[in-house]
């Protein structure tokens, strides 16, 4: 059974002290591939490093909404520059954050903007972090429409409606860890409901890990336990949820071959 994380943070501290162990692991557990991802200049960067680094690694590069002020020209022009290089493929993660509310809401929808505008320009797929601002989102989303190039709609927490919006837009829908939690009915309805071709795993690590796990810091390696609890929700053999969440990743991000 082979896998994508299509959503981790290596380049986050907690992985400074034993990235080659993680990187080993998730290789034993059967992950081939992971997108690390930016969320402002300085992580862009080390994830770009990273993925120069290392074969099973490839980068995303943008400005998350807790730095929204961040995304002016210069830093605009600094993203363009990290996304035509080799092995980075997408834009992220961006998107809104109401939850945290750390600026006005005209301030995150702008970089929201500002940076789907970019993506667009360079044909790239984008990463959107939402929390707390489905209706903001989707208006955002339609407003800039259409997306050649797609986006993925990252540990997606909205209802079912949302991800069939989000979809019609040509959206992928990522489902991470909470999947995985007895109580989470929405996200489980939403694994067992997006249609395969629109579905992508990811583990957000270091955050959210998943049960058998819960508690812990995540880490690439515990995607299985997500693939599993999609599979059993699906009523599928895991090494079928695992054999399209591969190809999803491949043809959005353009992994080449992860076998």
């Amino acid at each position: 059974m082979l896998l994508v994380d299509t959503h981790a943070h290596l380049n986050d501290p907690a992985f400074t002290a034993d990235l080659p162990e993680v990187l080993a692991r998730a290789t034993k557990a059967g992950v081939r591939k992971i997108v690390v991802v930016g969320h402002n200049m300085a992580t862009s960067r080390q994830a770009v490093a990273l993925a120069l680094q290392s074969d099973d690694c490839y980068a995303t590069v943008g400005v998350h909404p807790h730095d929204a002020p961040e995304v002016v020209e210069e830093t605009l022009a600094g993203l363009a520059s990290l996304l035509g290089q080799t092995r980075v493929v997408a834009l992220g993660e961006i998107g809104l954050d109401y939850h945290w509310n750390t600026w006005p809401k005209e301030v995150a929808q702008r970089a929201f903007r500002a940076q789907i505008a970019l993506a667009k320009s360079l044909d790239k797929p984008f990463v959107v972090h939402n929390r707390d601002a489905h209706a903001d989102v989707l208006a955002l989303l339609k407003e800039q429409a259409p997306y050649h190039h797609g986006f993925v709609m990252h540990c997606f927490s909205g209802s079912l409606e949302v991800a069939r919006e989000c979809m019609r837009l040509g959206g992928y829908i990522s489902v991470a860890g909470p999947v995985t939690f007895k109580s989470a009915h929405r996200l489980h309805d939403v694994a067992k409901q997006v249609p395969l071709e629109r579905l992508l795993i990811e583990t957000d690590c270091p955050y959210l890990a998943p049960d058998p796990h819960r508690g812990q810091r995540n880490e690439p390696a515990f995607l299985v336990s997500i693939a599993r609890a999609i599979a059993f929700r699906r009523g599928l053999d895991v090494t079928r949820v695992a054999e399209v969440t591969c190809a999803n990743a491949q043809r959005l991000f353009g992994l080449g071959d992860v076998l």
